[in-house]
């Protein structure tokens, strides 16, 4: 039955996004328990990945790379979502399957002022085998490098698993990402501050009232998560940079 089940969500798959993987719900071990698979799927075997590709040209843009950022990424999110729902609908068309789309943006969980997926996305596609950490902290594709966008599905039906990529994707002497970043969010041995990033990068009109706002600051999550779903970008420098979008 799994075998005819993974031959169904591989046929649908295939041509509607760029990429796509496996991965077994022991990969997950050490996500922190409230974004563990466990809590979104009951009886969770199979964390399923799938990715599309962001067009390289909007790196490239003389005065419109953020635009179209924005824009693009924005309608990948919706697409992927819709893709994520519709392969739910095909995993449960067996009885006895369930299945759980992962938003590829939002709803976000906030965990004092920062916000968690439900499920870390960039580890599922990494535990998928569809590349591996970069020093920018995100993940890096053989072909596509650091221009995936990603969305998933939690199912119980136990499926084998893709091979994860061990080899790091950065040369040893890059740091392009490092010396481009504008607020200066990786220390000097390389580790990344999160909230220094979106804080400078992730802009929208209500952020400023919401957080000045005691009972904004009070339905944080809920605000973001409505008016503040179609933000703006600031900052795209470390995917510029990076040599791996340049293949």
């Amino acid at each position: 039955m799994n075998d005819k089940t993974k031959k169904h969500i591989e046929e649908y798959l295939k041509n509607r996004v760029a990429g796509f993987g496996f991965a077994p719900v022991e990969r997950f071990n050490d996500a922190p328990k409230a974004h563990h698979p466990d809590k979104i799927c009951k009886n969770p075997e199979t964390i399923i990945v799938f990715a599309i590709a962001c067009p390289r040209g909007m790196l490239f843009s003389p005065d419109y790379h953020l635009y179209a950022m924005q824009r693009i990424y924005h309608t990948v999110y919706n697409k992927l979502d819709e893709i994520a729902v519709e392969l739910c609908n095909v995993i449960e068309s067996s009885n006895g399957n369930l299945a759980v789309p992962i938003p590829s943006y939002a709803p976000l969980v906030f965990h004092g002022m920062e916000p968690w997926g439900m499920l870390s996305l960039k580890h599922a596609a990494v535990n998928a085998g569809l590349g591996a950490f970069g020093k920018n902290g995100l993940v890096h594709n053989p072909h596509y490098g650091t221009l995936l966008r990603f969305g998933a599905v939690v199912t119980n039906v136990k499926l084998p698993g893709d091979d994860i990529k061990e080899d790091s994707p950065c040369p040893e002497e890059c740091n392009a990402c490092h010396r481009a970043c504008p607020p200066e969010a990786f220390d000097e041995k390389g580790n990344f501050a999160k909230l220094t990033c979106l804080g400078h990068t992730i802009k929208h009109a209500i952020y400023p009232i919401a957080l000045k706002d005691k009972q904004g600051l009070k339905h944080i999550e809920r605000i973001i998560n409505t008016a503040g779903h179609n933000y703006w970008l600031e900052c795209n420098e470390c995917i510029r940079v990076c040599p791996n979008n340049r293949k």
